[in-house]
């Protein structure tokens, strides 16, 4: 059982509580959200759990189905393909950014080029393990890395509420179908391009390697 801590954000603790029960397939679609329970559950009041409630539904994590209340809305095909195109659109530019960064400054290549692959590393490891939570965390790690070296304090927060959304779709295609490791060699290339100070070339990697998610899990879904 998870119990929150005492501290003061206790609506984010509980939000990313379900949303990681929700990519972690714990609740699956159609699961039923009971406010009394996931308050007894988290070990906290009523108040933070009608918050977090109120931003998954504005998140389209969930939705409310009449008498029933609240339950873990349904993968929306549409909506994940409105998501991609944005993350695609963000990714390109903070990579290219990024680049343009080390072209003005080739100092940070190497800091660039440490904290990559390290993620490299660590995302090369969960793929090898199987573990899906991890896989998805590795994800997320390596292009919040790049939306911070961008240089632009508004990319990550602008890409955030689209990773919420995908993140539960990837979860769901993980658990059926192994992440290819070729997937990592996407993010190298994108990170070689980078500290080699090349921004068109980074921009194509990273909106190629979106492109590629996309076409992945729209074709998962569509078979179902």
């Amino acid at each position: 059982m998870s119990v929150i801590r005492a501290v003061p954000n206790l609506t984010d603790q509980v939000y990313q509580l379900v949303v990681d029960e929700i990519c972690d397939g714990v609740l699956p679609a159609g699961a039923h959200l009971v406010q009394e329970r996931l308050a007894e559950r988290f070990g906290v009041s009523r108040q933070p759990v009608q918050q977090a409630i109120a931003l998954l539904k504005a998140d389209g994590l969930i939705e409310e189905v009449g008498k029933r209340g609240m339950q873990v809305a349904s993968l929306d095909l549409p909506a994940m393909r409105h998501h991609y195109q944005l993350r695609g659109a963000l990714d390109g530019l903070a990579a290219r950014l990024a680049a343009e960064r080390v072209v003005c400054n080739p100092d940070l290549s190497r800091d660039f080029e440490k904290r990559g692959l390290d993620i490299v590393a660590r995302g090369l490891k969960a793929v090898r393990s199987g573990s899906v939570g991890n896989q998805i965390r590795e994800e997320s790690a390596f292009h919040f890395f790049v939306y911070e070296i961008s240089g632009n304090p508004l990319m990550a927060k602008s890409a955030e509420p689209h990773w919420r959304y995908l993140r539960r779709a990837m979860g769901d295609r993980l658990r059926e179908t192994p992440q290819p490791e070729t997937i990592w060699e996407q993010h190298r290339g994108i990170l070689e391009a980078i500290i080699a100070g090349a921004p068109d070339e980074a921009e194509k990697r990273a909106k190629d390697h979106v492109a590629l998610a996309t076409e992945m899990l729209i074709e998962k879904f569509s078979m179902e």
